[in-house]
C-alpha cells in the first residue's frame, strides 16, 4: 500500500458546491475508485486560499493510473470543472506532495 497526497485549486465561493456534490458523490464512482485500489481517500479544504489537500492509500500503482482513461472518471472530472482549475481535458490541475513525515 502506497499513500499519496496532492493539491488542487478551488475557485472562490465554491466551498459549499464542492461538499454537495462530494457528499452525493455517484455510486458508479465510488466504486470505480474502490475498483481501482483507493482507500483511506480524504480531502481537506484550506478556506483562506482555497487549496484543496487530498490523500488516499492506493493498492497498487498501475492501477490508479488507469483512472484517467475511464469514462466514469471523465464524466466526473467535465461535472467538476466549473468551480475548480482544471486542465483542457477537464480533468483538475492537482499538484503531486512530498511526504515529509508520518506517524503511523
Amino acid at each position: 500500500m502506497t499513500r499519496i497526497a496532492f493539491k488542487m485549486k478551488l475557485h472562490a465561493d465554491k466551498a459549499a458546491e464542492y461538499k454537495v456534490r462530494h457528499d452525493a458523490l455517484w455510486p458508479e464512482l465510488r466504486e470505480l475508485l474502490k475498483a481501482t485500489g483507493i482507500s483511506e481517500y480524504s480531502i481537506f479544504l484550506d478556506e483562506n486560499t482555497h487549496d484543496l489537500f487530498g490523500v488516499m492509500t492506493i493498492a497498487q500503482k498501475e492501477k490508479f493510473d488507469t483512472l484517467p482513461d475511464h469514462p466514469v472518471m471523465k464524466k466526473w472530472w467535465t461535472y467538476m470543472k466549473d468551480i475548480m482549475d482544471t486542465h483542457d481535458d477537464h480533468s483538475p490541475v492537482s499538484i503531486p506532495l512530498k511526504e515529509v513525515f508520518y506517524l503511523p
